[in-house]
């Protein structure tokens, strides 16, 4: 017989940001409905009160939930006996940290996209209130959440690889190659407005997924960096494609490509690790094969859900092989295994082991680290900067 312990009621979800026509927006709830942990209740979804009332009509939230502001929001939802549980910030990235503080300070858990703020010193001041609070902080770096970029991960923490050696990680697209941000497109605006978007275009936006990428699944820290930040469409404010050289604790070295004016590349995420046993390559645009050379033997695809996996890449699997995961689960992966951490945290327990390779605060501070070093070594000609 089943009870409230072993079948947790569903969280109650509200959302700040990802009104009409924001993209990330009908993500994240996607998501959260995917394994059915979540269940939208609240919102402040757009800077305009209509607007937002008619968001919340289409989402079918209660016309007295769809709140005019994330301020009046928290103020609300903290009185309600029904409150949230938890908020999700689908914002331009300059809305980030006010947003994040009202609600931790309000008592809520907080799921965040990223970056997790526009500046290191707004980061630091977060994960002093996450830990002064003792709330659940999620960032959404989704991919993480893929099951062979879990198995990835666990290969080479079980020393698959042997002593890691290179590291190299790109995430081409194409879709800046021109000045869109003139065009009325909402995305290409904002992300290209340091005012909304923060000092690293190209960088904040798609390198910092590259450089978490390459962390995530090695375990390394960086020691040193030297980058190359170019703005190659002519008037825009922020770079559009980024270079990099990596030093990591332990002797490994890197690069990191990133670049939204490469023709021809739409989401193209990869990564390669190559250490003294072996090497392993993964790309995100076919998520569901990792390669896997060994040392003078032939390489081997493993198939997401296949033989041969972990415990970590199957938990992060849904259906049968051979049936296609790709973008949704893995974001979905990352919500599932938030829900099991504020489960746990609201029983006062230690969440399974299996959902807590997760991205949270740590890593937020650590991407606002790696941008502003990323900025101060371009700004410099390149030179060689430690984190």
């Amino acid at each position: 017989m089943s009870t409230q312990h072993d079948t947790p009621r569903r969280l109650r979800l509200g959302m700040v940001g990802g009104g009409q026509g924001a993209f990330i927006g009908g993500v994240h709830r996607i998501a959260a409905r995917l394994d059915d942990h979540y269940e939208l209740v609240a919102g402040a979804f757009a800077s305009d009160p209509e607007r937002s009332r008619a968001a919340a009509a289409e989402l079918h939230v209660a016309a007295d939930r769809a709140y005019p502001d994330y301020q009046t929001m928290a103020e609300a939802e903290r009185k309600r006996s029904d409150g949230i549980d938890v908020v999700a910030i689908v914002t331009p990235n300059h809305v980030h940290f006010d947003v994040a503080r009202t609600f931790l300070e309000a008592g809520f858990h907080v799921i965040c996209d990223k970056p997790m703020t526009i500046t290191l010193e707004e980061a630091q001041t977060l994960a002093e209130l996450v830990e002064r609070t003792g709330l659940f902080f999620g960032l959404t770096h989704n991919y993480s959440g893929y099951s062979l970029v879990r198995q990835a991960r666990e290969m080479i923490a079980n020393g698959e690889l042997g002593e890691l050696r290179v590291v190299q990680v790109e995430y081409p697209q194409d879709w800046l190659s021109t000045r869109l941000e003139e065009s009325g497109v909402k995305q290409a605006e904002w992300r290209t407005d340091p005012k909304r978007s923060g000092p690293a275009g190209c960088l904040g936006d798609i390198g910092t997924h590259a450089y978490h990428l390459a962390r995530y699944v090695t375990g390394l820290q960086l020691e040193s960096l030297a980058a190359d930040m170019h703005t190659f469409v002519e008037g825009r404010a922020l770079d559009d494609n980024v270079h990099m050289l990596l030093r990591f604790k332990g002797g490994a070295r890197g690069m990191l490509w990133s670049s939204q004016v490469a023709p021809g590349n739409e989401n193209g995420l990869q990564l390669r690790v190559y250490g003294s046993k072996g090497g392993l390559a993964w790309r995100q645009e076919n998520p569901n094969q990792l390669e896997h050379s060994p040392l003078g033997e032939p390489t081997r695809l493993l198939t997401r859900n296949g033989p041969g996996l972990g415990d970590a890449a199957l938990a992060a699997a849904r259906i049968p092989p051979g049936h296609p995961e790709g973008y949704l689960e893995a974001f979905a992966q990352l919500y599932r295994d938030f829900a099991v951490q504020i489960h746990a945290h609201q029983r006062g327990e230690s969440a399974h082991a299996l959902a807590m390779p997760t991205p949270g605060v740590t890593d937020g501070v650590d991407g606002l680290t790696f941008i502003t070093r990323a900025l101060a070594s371009s700004a410099a000609g390149g030179q060689w900067v430690d984190m």
